[in-house]
C-alpha cells in the first residue's frame, strides 16, 4: 500500500528496521554516516564535473602551469591567428604567461594584413626550434610539425577543428564538425563572461573581437563552405564588438603580383577530366598563392574541384577545393601520395593540401618516380573514386 509522494510501507519498514539497528549499534551507525557522506560527495564531484565546460577545463590546466607557448601551424592563417588571440587572453584568466609563436611564415596577403592592421605579436620560431616555455598549446592544428623537434613534441593541450589523432596532455578539444576553429574560441570566451558590451564581466576587446570573426569569415570562405550554426552563432556574437574599417582593411589588402601571375599559369596549364581540373603551375615562391589560383579555377562554369601543384624549394606542393558532394578532398589528396614517398597530404571535405618531394617524384628512393602526367592521372582518377594506379 502506498502512503503517497511514492513511499510504500515495506520501504518505511526498512527504514525503521536501519534506525533501529543504528540505535543499538554505534560502529553501525558510524559506517551509515561515514557512507552516506562518501556518496554526498562523490555525487557532488561528479556533478561538478558534468557541468564543467571545455573552457573551464582549460582554465584548469592552464592554471597548473606558468608559462605556455600557444603554437600556431608552420604558416598561420587568421582563423590560427584569431585563435591563438583567444587562447592567450584565456591563458593569461588562468594566470599563466602566454607567447604566441609560430614556426613557418607568414605569406597571404590577408594574413600579412591581419598582422599589421591588428598589431599582432607573434614571435617566430626558427626551423632548428627554440620553443620559448615548456609547455605548448596547438591551436588550429593537433599534431606540431614545421620544426626541428617538432616528431618528439607532446603537447600539454589541443584546440583544433581539423581531423585527426593528436592530442594534447592536460586537455584536448578537436571539433571538425565547426568551419573555423576560431568559432571553438568564441564559443570559450562566452563562456568566461566575456561580452561585446559591458552586459558581461569582460567585454570582449575590438581587435580581438575582429580577428576571430575574421577567422571564421575566412576560414569558412565567407560563411559558404563548411559553415556551420555554431559558426553562425559565434560570428552573431563578435559581430557588435568588430571594427569595420579594420575588417575592410584584412579582407582587400594590396595584391601580390605573384599571386595574379599563379592565377594566369595556372588558368593557362589547366587539364580537366569532366567536372574536375588540375593544373601544374612550376616553381612559386608563394606557395599560399596556389590555393587562391584553386578558388579561382573552381569558379568556372561547370568544374567541381580542383586541384593546383606548385614547386618550391624542393618540395611540390598541391592545394585542393571542392564543391562537390562526391568529393572529399582531403581523402582525395590523401589517396593520391598514399603509395608516393616522402609524400603526405590530408584536409577537409572542401579543402586539402599536400606535399611530395621533387627528388622522391624523380626516382630517388623506392620505384621509378612519378612524371606529372602520372600524377595528374592519379588526381583525377581520385577525386571521380577510382582505383589508382600504384607506381613502379
Amino acid at each position: 500500500m502506498s502512503l503517497g509522494s511514492g513511499v510504500t510501507r515495506p520501504a518505511v519498514r526498512r527504514l525503521g528496521d536501519l534506525v533501529e539497528a543504528a540505535r543499538s549499534n554505534p560502529e553501525f551507525a558510524a559506517l551509515v554516516v561515514v557512507v552516506t557522506v562518501l556518496v554526498a560527495v562523490v555525487g557532488y564531484f561528479a556533478l561538478r564535473l558534468y557541468r564543467q565546460t571545455p573552457v573551464d577545463r582549460l582554465v584548469r590546466a592552464l592554471g597548473r602551469v606558468e608559462e605556455v607557448v600557444v603554437l600556431t601551424h608552420p604558416n598561420p592563417d587568421p582563423d590560427a591567428m584569431a585563435s591563438a588571440l583567444a587562447v592567450r587572453e584565456i591563458a593569461e584568466v588562468a594566470g599563466a604567461e602566454a607567447t604566441i609563436q609560430y614556426p613557418g611564415e607568414i605569406r597571404h596577403e590577408e594574413n600579412r594584413a591581419m598582422q599589421t592592421v591588428l598589431g599582432l605579436e607573434m614571435q617566430h620560431l626558427p626551423g632548428d626550434g627554440g620553443l620559448l616555455a615548456e609547455h605548448v598549446v596547438l591551436v588550429d592544428h593537433n599534431e606540431p610539425r614545421g620544426f626541428a623537434g617538432a616528431g618528439g613534441l607532446s603537447p600539454y593541450a589541443v584546440v583544433d577543428h581539423h581531423p585527426g589523432g593528436g592530442g594534447g596532455g592536460a586537455f584536448t578539444d578537436v571539433r571538425p564538425e565547426y568551419g573555423a576553429c576560431a568559432a571553438v574560441a568564441t564559443e570559450y570566451l562566452r563562456d568566461l563572461g566575456w561580452r561585446p558590451d559591458d552586459a558581461g564581466s569582460r567585454r570582449l576587446p575590438e581587435d580581438l573581437a575582429t580577428a576571430l570573426l575574421y577567422g571564421i569569415q575566412s576560414d569558412t570562405t565567407n560563411f559558404s563552405r563548411g559553415c556551420t550554426d555554431a559558426d553562425f552563432e559565434a560570428a552573431a556574437f563578435l559581430f557588435p564588438a568588430t571594427d569595420p574599417e579594420a575588417l575592410d582593411r584584412i579582407a582587400n589588402p594590396p595584391v601580390d603580383a605573384e599571386v595574379l601571375d599563379v592565377k594566369a599559369r595556372a588558368a593557362t596549364n589547366r587539364r580537366k577530366n569532366g567536372p574536375f581540373v588540375c593544373s601544374f603551375v612550376g616553381p612559386v615562391s608563394n606557395v599560399d598563392a596556389l590555393g587562391q589560383a584553386a578558388d579561382e579555377l573552381l569558379r568556372l562554369e561547370g568544374v567541381t574541384a580542383v586541384v593546383v601543384g606548385g614547386e618550391s624549394n624542393g618540395t611540390l606542393h598541391l592545394s585542393g577545393r571542392s564543391r562537390d558532394d562526391r568529393v572529399h578532398m582531403g581523402k582525395a589528396l590523401g589517396r593520391v601520395v598514399a603509395d608516393i614517398p616522402m609524400a603526405d597530404a590530408g584536409g577537409h571535405a572542401r579543402m586539402g593540401g599536400g606535399q611530395l618531394s621533387v627528388d622522391h617524384l624523380g626516382g630517388i628512393g623506392p620505384g621509378d618516380g612519378v612524371s606529372l602526367d602520372e600524377l595528374r592521372d592519379r588526381v583525377f582518377a581520385s577525386m571521380a573514386g577510382k582505383e589508382l594506379a600504384s607506381p613502379d
